[in-house]
């Protein structure tokens, strides 16, 4: 089972859950040498950073070894009876340490304590996983920092208790370096406890495999897809900030592959998605007409 912990200021922050059976490990084709480097990592109980554009796959990756570590052969039996592999928090600018950490709660006529997500996977040994790290307040990657180091602890202030992390526990953030602009970005201070793991759109001929394996589409028209955006990430040079993902690349597959055309699913999942400059979204058109000429 994966948890995905969705967070909101003053909310519950065990939001939504995502079942995954414990036999069949989410799809990801490595691109180069980062599940590797991940083992390695979670072997010593190092952090990591994921850094790379949207939609590239960081997720998936996560919840891959995730699978991997907690329920796949090489599992160890205290890991696999880890009821939750996994909790991803997905940042935004009202999330706190107290979204975090947790909360005292009134529940009739008692005050009871709610473990935040972080404070779960400390005490389960599940992996904690802070997705776009950097949308998160300040108090919020302070917070991280003693988990990230030899003591890994968690000080729990509202409670006055101090946390030590199990074993099994292992921190990973998450950002888009595309994003970061003086007001957002991952101070030196937190950068430098984490191993970075970097991340980019794979080569046409990975996003082909990755396109069919997702969505089912014949292999033709799945290669015409990935070489449209490969072109459209082009654009990058040309004053178009963010390319097209490999996310909605599987999204337009999907399309396709239950009747919509390739013209109209590129316009519905790409076109209109990536943006709302009329300039920009003609300059897409055009490259899905010459990918897509008799669609």
């Amino acid at each position: 089972m994966i948890i995905s912990a969705v967070t909101s200021g003053g909310s519950k922050t065990m939001a939504q859950k995502e079942q995954v059976t414990s036999d069949v490990a989410p799809y990801y084709l490595p691109l180069g040498n980062e599940v590797s480097l991940f083992l390695a990592a979670y072997e010593k109980r190092l952090p990591i950073l994921l850094k790379g554009p949207t939609g590239c796959g960081k997720t998936r990756f996560v919840e891959h070894m995730a699978h991997l570590l907690y329920r796949g052969d090489s599992a160890s039996e205290e890991r696999r009876n880890v009821e939750h592999p996994i909790l991803t928090v997905a940042c935004h600018e009202d999330l706190s340490a107290t979204d975090l950490v947790g909360r005292y709660l009134l529940s009739g006529n008692e005050t009871i304590w709610q473990d935040g997500p972080l404070t779960h996977a400390v005490k389960l040994g599940s992996i904690c996983y802070l997705d776009e790290i950097v949308e998160a307040r300040k108090d919020s990657t302070v917070l991280i920092h003693s988990l990230t180091d030899h003591r890994r602890i968690l000080p729990i202030e509202k409670k006055g208790e101090i946390l030590s992390a199990n074993e099994n526990f292992l921190l990973v953030i998450s950002y888009n370096p595309g994003y970061q602009n003086v007001l957002k970005e991952l101070k030196p201070s937190t950068r430098q406890r984490f191993v970075a793991i970097e991340f980019d759109y794979p080569s046409e001929e990975k996003e082909t495999d990755i396109i069919i394996a997702e969505s089912g589409l014949e292999k033709p028209l799945a290669k015409e897809l990935a070489l449209l955006g490969s072109r459209i990430r082009n654009l990058r040079h040309h004053g178009f900030d963010e390319g097209v993902s490999t996310r909605l690349l599987i999204y337009t597959a999907q399309l396709i592959s239950r009747g919509v055309s390739p013209i109209d699913a590129c316009g519905a999942a790409i076109c209109c998605a990536v943006t709302d400059d009329p300039e920009v979204q003609s300059s897409i058109s055009e490259l899905v007409s010459t990918v897509f000429p008799e669609a």
